[in-house]
């Protein structure tokens, strides 16, 4: 499988490092990083499907327990779309 990231996923994922570089460890930026890239790597090899939503193709999967990554499913291609700070508003939370 393929896997592209949205501009969002990108902007909300170097924000979430930012965040943590300003407020917690380098380690927990580290592991930040790290769980990011096993959850892409169990995508790409399909070994894995995360919680389908009941929006279009959507998945999510929890990096952290502050952190979901949402994605789409699109054979064969996974889009990254978003990764959600769960204290964030829903109301605000968009998709495109």
């Amino acid at each position: 499988m393929k896997v592209l990231w949205s501009e969002l996923a990108k902007i909300d994922y170097w924000k979430n490092i930012e965040y943590l570089e300003q407020n917690w460890t380098s380690q927990d930026v580290m592991n930040f990083i790290t769980k990011v890239e096993e959850a892409i790597d169990l995508l790409e090899t399909k070994k894995i499907s995360f919680q389908k939503k009941n929006y279009r193709k959507l998945y999510k999967f929890v990096i952290v327990k502050q952190i979901m990554l949402y994605y789409l499913m699109d054979n064969p291609t996974i889009v990254i779309i978003r990764f959600w700070n769960n204290y964030q508003d829903l109301k605000s939370f968009k998709i495109e």
